[in-house]
C-alpha cells in the first residue's frame, strides 16, 4: 500500500509559475513509476507528466512540454511538478499517481495503468 499526498497547489497569475509535490509513503517507493494528472471539468484525469522509477526517463503531454518538468528525489521520496509560463487552461485540481513499476522503460499515459492516488492539489491561474 502507497499512500501519496499532494502540496503546492495555490491561484498564480498567467504566466507565473508554481511547484506541485507528492510525498510517498513506502519503503520501496524506487519500484514505482510515478505520474501527474490533472482533473477535467468532465471529471476525466488527464495525463501531465511521467517518470520511470529512477528518473530515467520523462513523459509529457503536449500541452505542457517546454513549460512543465517532473522530477523525483528516490532518497526522499518524493516526486515535483514545475510549472512555468501557466495558462489559464492548466487550472485543474493535479494528482499524484503511482505504478509499481521496476525497470520500466516507458512512463505510461494510462490512469488504468496507476494503483494508486493522492487526493489532489488545485491549481488556479488567472489572467
Amino acid at each position: 500500500q502507497v499512500q501519496l499526498s499532494e502540496s503546492g497547489g495555490r491561484l498564480v497569475r498567467a504566466g507565473e509559475s508554481l511547484r506541485l509535490s507528492c510525498v510517498a509513503s513506502s519503503d520501496s517507493f524506487s519500484n514505482y513509476a510515478m505520474a501527474w494528472f490533472r482533473q477535467t471539468p468532465e471529471n476525466e484525469r488527464e495525463f501531465v507528466a511521467g517518470i520511470t522509477w529512477n528518473g530515467g526517463l520523462t513523459r509529457y503531454a503536449d500541452g505542457v512540454k517546454g513549460r512543465f518538468t517532473i522530477s523525483r528525489d528516490n532518497a526522499k521520496n518524493t516526486v515535483d511538478l514545475q510549472m512555468n509560463s501557466m495558462k489559464l487552461e492548466d487550472t485543474a485540481v493535479y494528482l499524484c499517481a503511482a505504478r509499481f513499476a521496476p525497470n520500466s522503460a516507458n512512463p505510461s499515459i494510462a490512469p488504468s495503468q496507476y494503483t494508486y492516488w493522492g487526493q489532489g492539489t488545485r491549481a488556479t491561474v488567472a489572467s
